[in-house]
């Protein structure tokens, strides 16, 4: 009868340390961890978003015409170089860029730098009449990279390269390195900010 009485005292006893327990402590309750957890500091995000028109300031594709792009995007960045969001720049039919009239490179951003000036993705790439007329042409899952400087038109620039395809195309700033390599854009209308 006595070791009954006992038996419930250090029970009680044991359940009264693991509740005092410091968090990290072996008895620590598994709560008193998490919640530790949960309360530490988000960390540091960049929102970088823009749209508008771009200009190469250049004839890339011997045509006599200056060429440029339409943009939109929005991403958010972390810390650690994770990032969501979506890009597109395209050629949206009133004016032309290697003979193409329309042609779309779309993509989820994943990742980017810690201070928003550059991100990256993989893309879709759409082009229509590229090998042939009326042949539209579909490039999936191609990597692309984005550098671009905040600001509104003149001082904004963008600066698109997508991996593994394209490589020595007109317009093509690094041919060899088996890349499109476009050359920096500047704004004509819209706006890019980071903040």
């Amino acid at each position: 009868m006595q070791r009954s009485l006992h038996r419930p005292a250090i029970l009680a006893a044991a359940l009264g340390l693991s509740a005092c327990a410091a968090p990290g402590d072996a008895f620590a309750p598994q709560a008193a961890i998490s919640s530790d957890r949960a309360a530490a500091p988000p960390a540091h995000t960049v929102r970088v978003t823009g749209g508008g028109t771009t200009t190469f300031d250049a004839d890339l594709d011997g045509d006599g015409d200056v060429d440029g792009s339409h943009f939109g995007f929005a991403a958010v960045i972390a810390g650690d170089g994770s990032a969501h969001g979506d890009f597109t720049c395209l050629m949206a039919g009133n004016a032309n860029f290697l003979g193409l009239r329309l042609m779309a490179v779309q993509g989820p951003v994943t990742s980017g730098a810690p201070d928003g000036r550059s991100f990256s993705g993989t893309a879709t790439v759409k082009v229509l009449n590229a090998f042939g007329p009326g042949v539209q042409s579909i490039f999936r899952d191609i990597p692309f990279t984005v550098a671009v400087t905040p600001g509104g038109p003149g001082v904004a620039t963008l600066q698109l390269t997508v991996f593994g395809v394209f490589d020595g195309v007109a317009g093509d700033v690094a041919p060899g390195n088996a890349n499109y390599d476009l050359a920096k854009e500047t704004l004509t209308t819209g706006q890019i900010t980071i903040h």
